[in-house]
């Protein structure tokens, strides 16, 4: 809306000099001192591993303005600092067949400190002769969501010469849950809406020996109201062979050909990936040669570049191993 061309010299002075002054006011104005404690961590678990480690887990706090850190304490010591981003931890160096307890609190960047969470137990397996064997990978696993923020997972158990004591849940090669060797169900909170996931999971024995990864299961999270669908590549495998990785995926549905997508490895941007010509129907394929030593981990991800240009949203990650 254009402003009335006419107006007072007076009147524009005195604005001029009102903002002038409002805007000293405010640059000088110090900033209010925080002094409130972040809200104390709920949820909290400990599950013993093995006969020397508990995994402890929790759910985020809130702030008034943001909470910065974690600190975890056994029998009262801090034992842990951590960032906002952890929200778990394992506690290691512990005594067979001994019980621990343990409490977290939150830390804002003000230094302030909230109360100790409620006080959860566990006790360390006992020593056992030395075992090298790893349990089987779970089996079966499938991924329900829960809205557009949560999923439900649910494997069949898997076997071992003494006993599953855990089951740890991994999103894109990294390990965001754990639940005791007695579950077969894992509840996980704060995903992101209208974004593709693959978890896997693998049984974990009292001396720390872990399965190969399951089967992934993909799972794409409600979009948020209002927000355009989902425009990730689908079924995204991945395969190595000597010194190569193999791609094949199923491009989205986009209205029009798609000539690009982009490749991520680890995070990053590795390379383009272009048709010069119309793209062939169905199922993608891309291989590309690993210049890494056999046993290195890859994760995998693409996405498309949209008829407007712009980049549409990541896959479900895949990790693949070198061979």
């Amino acid at each position: 809306m254009q402003r009335p061309l006419a107006t007072s010299l007076l009147t524009a002075l005195g604005l001029t000099l009102a903002l002038t002054l409002a805007a000293c006011s405010a640059a000088a104005a110090p900033e209010a001192k925080d002094t409130r404690a972040p809200g104390v961590p709920a949820g909290v678990t400990a599950t013993a591993g093995s006969a020397s480690t508990v995994h402890v887990m929790w759910s985020a706090a809130t702030d008034d303005r943001a909470v910065t850190g974690y600190e975890v304490y056994r029998e009262g010591r801090k034992v842990k600092d951590l960032p906002a981003t952890t929200l778990m931890t394992d506690v290691v160096g512990l005594t067979p067949a001994s019980v621990h307890t343990f409490t977290v609190r939150a830390r804002d960047a003000a230094g302030n400190v909230s109360p100790a969470s409620a006080a959860v137990t566990a006790t360390t397996l006992p020593a056992a002769a030395e075992d090298r064997t790893p349990p089987s990978a779970p089996e079966a696993l499938r991924a329900t969501p829960d809205g557009s923020r949560a999923a439900t997972l649910r494997w069949t158990p898997a076997r071992d010469d003494t006993r599953v004591t855990a089951y740890d849940v991994y999103q894109a090669d990294t390990r965001i849950h754990t639940v005791p060797g007695t579950a077969t169900t894992a509840h996980l909170t704060g995903l992101r809406p209208g974004t593709a996931y693959a978890f896997t999971v693998r049984a974990r024995d009292a001396a720390e020996n872990s399965s190969p990864d399951s089967a992934p299961a993909d799972l794409t999270t409600a979009s948020a109201p209002g927000a355009p669908p989902n425009t990730a590549p689908k079924d995204l495998t991945a395969t190595a062979a000597k010194s190569e990785i193999t791609l094949t995926w199923t491009p989205p549905d986009t209205g029009a050909p798609v000539t690009h997508h982009q490749l991520h490895l680890n995070g990053r941007f590795a390379t383009t990936i272009v048709w010069g010509t119309t793209p062939p129907p169905g199922r993608a394929t891309y291989a590309f040669p690993v210049p890494d030593p056999p046993g290195t981990r890859y994760t995998v991800t693409l996405r498309a570049q949209l008829p407007d240009g712009t980049w549409g949203d990541f896959s479900a990650p895949r990790t693949v191993v070198v061979r």
